[in-house]
């Protein structure tokens, strides 16, 4: 059943029986422990600029 829906959620059964109900919880909590970069957050200009360029790109087709 891997790959599944119904697999993916037996395997997380599984999980929070053998590690405790809160185990998506502890591993979510230690990612965001290890992260220190800051993000966009840490450079405001710098995310001003990305996101005027990336506002400026449009997704739609040309009409002829």
């Amino acid at each position: 059943m891997a790959g599944t829906k119904k697999g993916g959620q037996l395997a997380a059964q599984t999980n929070k029986n053998k590690y405790g109900a809160d185990f998506y919880a502890k591993i979510g909590q230690k990612g965001g422990k290890l992260g220190h970069t800051g993000g966009f957050f840490a450079n405001r200009e710098l995310a001003r600029i990305a996101g005027s360029r990336g506002g400026r790109i449009s997704r739609r087709k040309k009409i002829n």
